[in-house]
């Protein structure tokens, strides 16, 4: 018997701003800046590609390619996409 695999989409798991908040915290404590990116642009299509592009003025296609893991967001691009989604980046102490 074959065995069917599935596309899996983490976008679709994100329903709620609680399952958001741990998504991104645990991409932020990686400090790895393409799964960092990449994180956002799930949380983004997760929340709405084209809602994120209307609020944040920046194009779609703009933000598919910065929020993937070979894509490298202007810190203000990060901002706009954090408070589209309704984030913020804070400054905490490093442990």
């Amino acid at each position: 018997m074959a065995t069917k695999l599935y596309d899996y989409d983490p976008a679709e798991a994100l329903k709620s701003d609680d399952a958001i908040e741990v998504f991104l915290a645990d991409a932020f404590e990686t400090g790895d800046a393409g799964h960092i990116a990449k994180a956002l642009g799930v949380v983004a299509r997760a929340k709405g590609m084209t809602s994120i592009a209307r609020a944040t003025g920046l194009a779609r296609e703009q933000l598919y390619r910065s929020l993937s893991e070979d894509g490298n967001p202007t810190l203000e691009t990060t901002i706009a996409v954090m408070k589209a989604i309704g984030f913020q980046i804070t400054g905490k102490r490093a442990a």
